[in-house]
């Protein structure tokens, strides 16, 4: 098959965390792919990397250059901000076959007000949740997060917060910082608990909240709880392909984020999954059963090694 991958930080340019983070995972899913013996392309402004042919690409041509490819690709799965990724995605939805959520399913994950209050109808434990234009609790720690954002970016935590319209407040929950990794579809196949390294004050106002790394698998007692509440939470939301769900798990998994698209994790999961990421979501995309994942050791990283 010919895959058409992008990843907007490499397709467009952009520097800081977003790049870093992002060239880690285009690298991860073309080497899949060429392993299984598919053909390559991918968008690029510049940057290259081992596998795949690269197609230019700048911040102004992006949505035609997606377009004009994808129309000669088999299947194309593309990773972008959140703000940004529904509108891209719906150009693969019109012009090969996804291999990632649809554009419906990520403009509501993808909306954390949205999508936090779909879920508070379900029996999903989500925290607490106040937009710009509630009277929010005195007398509690708060997260304040964009409404769209990813990568733990304008993220602190506050004690008396005042909003803008494009932040909300979410409730601080004491726990441990953890994601699961899923394979969203006909069927959901869970892959593993990961340890989000985590760098936060919650004593301390303005303290930012920083993703500095992972570790996966995380060892856990809980593990069938947590596959459980992502599982749920991305069913109701019908999500689709590569799904990570964030979670901090106190005396029940909270979910916190659902990331509808490849999120960093996938690096490290690559490296002690016995079967290819590649061959999961072309199974998944076309409607075949997933097959049994082993999962071989741990493996670990911080966000300066993935430079």
């Amino acid at each position: 098959m010919k895959i058409l991958l992008s990843e907007y930080a490499v397709s467009t340019g952009m520097g800081g965390t977003y790049l870093i983070e992002g060239r880690a995972m285009l690298h991860t899913l073309a080497s899949s792919f060429s392993r299984l013996g598919h053909e390559v392309m991918y968008t690029s402004a510049g940057p290259t990397i081992e596998h795949g042919s690269p197609v230019a690409s700048t911040e102004e041509d992006i949505k035609e250059v997606l377009e004009k490819q994808a129309k000669d690709c088999d299947a194309a799965l593309v990773i972008a901000p959140e703000e940004l990724l529904a509108e891209i995605t719906a150009i693969i939805d019109d012009n090969t076959l996804n291999l990632g959520c649809t554009s419906d399913c990520i403009a509501i994950c993808s909306d954390k007000l949205e999508c936090t209050r779909k879920l508070e109808n379900t029996s999903v434990p989500v925290p607490k949740t106040y937009s710009s234009d509630q009277a929010i609790p005195e007398g509690k720690r708060w997260v304040i997060k964009p409404r769209d954002g990813c990568a733990s970016e304008d993220t602190f935590v506050s004690h008396d917060p005042a909003l803008n319209e494009e932040q909300i407040a979410t409730e601080y929950i004491e726990g441990e910082h953890l994601s699961v990794s899923l394979i969203c579809g006909k069927e959901t196949l869970p892959l593993t608990v990961n340890k989000q390294m985590i760098d936060i004050d919650p004593e301390k106002d303005d303290s930012s909240v920083d993703y500095c790394g992972c570790t996966t698998p995380y060892p856990t007692d809980r593990k069938q709880e947590l596959y459980e509440t992502a599982i749920e939470a991305t069913r109701m939301l019908g999500c689709n392909g590569y799904t990570g769900v964030d979670i901090v798990l106190g005396d029940r998994p909270y979910v916190i984020d659902i990331n509808p698209r490849p999120t960093t994790s996938l690096v490290g999961i690559t490296k002690i999954m016995d079967r290819e990421i590649a061959e999961l979501l072309i199974a998944n995309a076309i409607g075949e059963p997933l097959p049994q994942v082993n999962i071989t050791g741990n493996y670990s990283f911080t966000k300066e090694e993935l430079i």
